[in-house]
């Protein structure tokens, strides 16, 4: 995993191949390596031709999203009016602890007290297993909360989810204290619906 602007470099060899090329750098050497600045995530793949047939080869560059970036202006005022903190999850799980009903709570008081007010749930995991699992378990504890905060009189249309899996850690660091920050469900106002 790199920071956006973050260089890293991408190393191949090939055996007997005519054509090398990786999607999307295009064509390249046999054998070799080259830098790369992305700033999204991105795949490499790299289709090998020659007498024997086609083979490739994908390497995945996982770019974080960059912790201090600003957020829309009616995200600080609903994160600074309200007092709103994230919702956490354990491990694996998208149920919605006891311990984090209080923050449920001062959710949907303040957006009733705002009834103009849309808002995003982001669904976000820790960097442990596969993409495919962290987007859908994203989606899920992001549905968790957006139900959580209908049942205590919020109406739904006010609120849209979404997921970002392991792809926009809060905190970059690979332990458990980290990862227990990056499992979680966080609220951001929507500037329009």
């Amino acid at each position: 995993m790199v920071q956006a602007g973050q260089s890293t470099v991408i190393t191949w060899k090939t055996e007997n191949a005519t054509e090398v090329r990786i999607e999307p750098l295009g064509v390249v050497e046999a054998n070799g390596s080259k830098t790369v600045i992305p700033t999204e995530s991105t795949s490499y793949r790299l289709i090998a031709t020659g007498p024997g047939g086609t083979q490739e080869s994908l390497a995945r560059v996982t770019v974080a999203a960059v912790a201090s970036s600003p957020q829309p202006h009616s995200d600080d005022l609903f994160a600074t009016e309200s007092g709103r903190q994230d919702v956490f999850f354990d491990l694996d799980q998208y149920t919605i602890r006891p311990d984090q009903q209080s923050t449920i709570i001062n959710d949907a008081k303040f957006l009733n007290e705002h009834p103009d007010m849309y808002v995003i749930i982001e669904g976000h995991c820790d960097e442990l297993g596969s993409t495919d699992y962290n987007l859908a378990l994203g989606d899920i504890r992001a549905n968790e909360v957006k139900e959580a905060l209908v049942k205590a009189g919020v109406d739904a249309g006010r609120i849209d989810t979404v997921t970002y899996g392991k792809e926009r850690p809060f905190c970059h660091e690979s332990n458990e204290s980290c990862w227990k920050q990056n499992r979680r469900a966080h609220i951001v106002a929507a500037m329009t619906h």
